[in-house]
């Protein structure tokens, strides 16, 4: 489906009157693809989407052939993320589930700033949050994306569900309680269940490493330790794409922007971590999860352009000497 959508956009262009040259339309295996372009002294930029491991590796790729290029390239990258819900007591109880139902389940949490970890202080966990994301979740249908009414459909390919089933099962077996899901089913498509694992350790599996599946891991954390407890989101991860801050208080939203202004490149205030539109939302994380050049920004474009000073001079000079030459 991407290659199709990137053709029909590639016929669009063309039909609006973007000179051939100027954007090319060149399926097929892209490390074989990526490799002409990187190795050629013509190369000048490269502008990714996808995981944190194959950045790597290009970036690598372009810094072992620096001493071949006529330029510097410029390296663009949007790769993985962890992304959190920090919840404060003073926050809406159902508003908090319904928005981490949406975040961590939409697209089967196949979206790189999909939520993955929520922090619920213990007043509110006593209250009933569990007990009302047990009850919203099991409302979600699991099926084929024809069906509208299917709110969660299949994981992208069979590695995928293999990984994402593997990490629940590890998380099990750390200690993880499975509050809802945990099952999957690759017999006719590979779905996977949205699963929520409540955990102790802040910094278990499910907590600290990417999944992009449908998973959601609680950390219920003691009232009187929100700022304690926003510190450990800053420092469970390397990623640092998207997260929120949910409170009624606005003093604790100020705070919260402070201690978290190094863990999302997109924070959220009493909203999702995910529905960034292009054109609309400048989108972009940093540390593993990019080098933040805000997409859908007019300063990315800056990135790849090379601005050119031009002096011209109308006064001729009558001689070498300078007047403090005198």
């Amino acid at each position: 489906m991407a290659t199709y959508a990137n053709y029909l956009t590639h016929k669009i262009l063309l039909e609006a009157g973007v000179p051939g040259p100027v954007i090319q339309f060149v399926p097929g295996d892209a490390p074989t693809l990526v490799k002409q372009c990187t190795d050629h002294k013509e190369f000048a930029g490269l502008h990714f989407t996808g995981s944190t491991h194959v950045f790597k590796g290009l970036f690598k790729q372009i810094a072992n052939n620096v001493d071949l290029y006529k330029s510097y390239p410029r390296v663009v990258g949007e790769t993985g993320g962890k992304n959190f819900h920090m919840i404060h007591k003073s926050a809406d109880l159902r508003e908090t589930v319904i928005q981490s139902i949406r975040s961590a389940f939409e697209y089967s949490g196949q979206k790189c700033s999909a939520l993955s970890r929520a922090y619920v202080p213990r007043s509110m966990w006593e209250a009933g949050w569990g007990d009302v994301m047990k009850t919203e979740v099991e409302k979600l249908k699991v099926g084929p994306c024809e069906d509208f009414k299917n709110f969660v459909g299949p994981v992208i390919n069979e590695a995928s569900y293999d990984k994402i089933t593997g990490i629940i099962a590890e998380a099990k077996e750390a200690g993880g309680e499975i509050l809802v899901g945990g099952t999957g089913d690759k017999s006719k498509g590979y779905f996977v269940n949205p699963t929520v694992i409540v955990t102790k350790d802040p910094k278990s599996v499910s907590m600290a490493k990417e999944i992009f599946g449908p998973v959601l891991t609680v950390f219920v954390y003691e009232d009187d330790e929100w700022e304690a407890t926003c510190k450990l989101v800053d420092s469970t991860t390397q990623y640092a794409l998207t997260g929120s801050i949910f409170a009624a208080d606005r003093s604790v939203v100020v705070k919260a922007q402070q201690l978290l202004r190094n863990a999302a490149g997109n924070f959220y205030i009493n909203d999702k971590s995910t529905g960034a539109v292009v054109g609309q939302q400048p989108f972009g994380g940093g540390r593993a999860s990019g080098t933040n050049d805000k997409s859908g920004s007019a300063s990315i474009f800056q990135r790849f352009t090379s601005p050119r000073s031009i002096k011209e001079n109308f006064i001729g000079v009558a001689g070498a000497l300078y007047p403090s030459n005198a």
